[in-house]
């Protein structure tokens, strides 16, 4: 099984940092629109509300660290590590969370 990213494919933002990451990707990770997804493990509503990772153990990785093990298979995903750093972590917790809850395009999803 591969890791898989699924993702908001209506949301202008999202769908640019996912087409970046389609073109750098290695071949161990899948993409997944949400919004085309025939079966979810969760809710759509749910996983629209912070990005979700699945491993290829089948564990979650949810928000920062969801996007952290995705750029982790391309080459440039060392950039992304500092996020996970202990004193980085929290306050890039804070701020991707904030964007997350307030982001244009799923607040038309309410």
């Amino acid at each position: 099984m591969k890791a898989n990213l699924f993702y908001d494919g209506q949301c202008p933002l999202c769908t640019k940092e996912i087409n970046l990451l389609s073109r750098w990707k290695n071949s161990e990770l899948q993409l997944t629109n949400l919004h085309e997804a025939q079966k979810l493990a969760k809710s759509k509503n749910e996983m629209l509300s912070v990005l979700h990772y699945q491993t290829s153990d089948g564990d979650w990785l949810l928000g920062l660290d969801a996007t952290v093990a995705a750029w982790s298979h391309t080459k440039i995903g060392w950039l992304f590590k500092p996020l996970r750093w202990p004193l980085i972590k929290p306050l890039a917790d804070y701020l991707y969370n904030n964007w997350a809850e307030r982001r244009a395009c799923k607040l038309a999803y309410k």
